[in-house]
């Protein structure tokens, strides 16, 4: 159960650090591109498994938005965004690395 839990987090901090490279992509294409210019902003899709051990987020790549101008403001949002909850994760994670190692201090007893 408790490596359920590392696998979920694991692989939402994956999902997350992916959200992160296509927010930094979008960021230098905002700058290239300038303040009045159109660019292919890439949005992350990511993919949500439920299953009886529980449930898993996956990235499964980006989809392109084109004709509209975002400004860096709304891509440091994203930024911001991913960040947290890349945070949270982790933080998740963390968690489920001191109950498989309490479990295993338990067995050792």
């Amino acid at each position: 159960m408790n490596l359920d839990l590392l696998d979920a987090a694991a692989g939402a901090m994956d999902a997350q650090r992916a959200a992160l490279d296509v927010a930094a992509r979008n960021i230098a294409a905002a700058e290239a591109a300038g303040p009045n210019a159109d660019y292919a902003r890439l949005i992350p899709v990511f993919k949500v498994d439920t299953s009886d051990d529980g449930e898993s987020v996956e990235f499964t790549g980006t989809h392109t938005e084109r004709g509209t101008n975002v400004d860096i403001l709304t891509e440091m949002i994203a930024v911001m965004n991913a960040s947290r909850a890349y945070e949270s994760d982790a933080s998740i994670f963390d968690v489920g690395k001191r109950l498989a190692e309490k479990t295993l201090e338990l067995e050792r007893l």
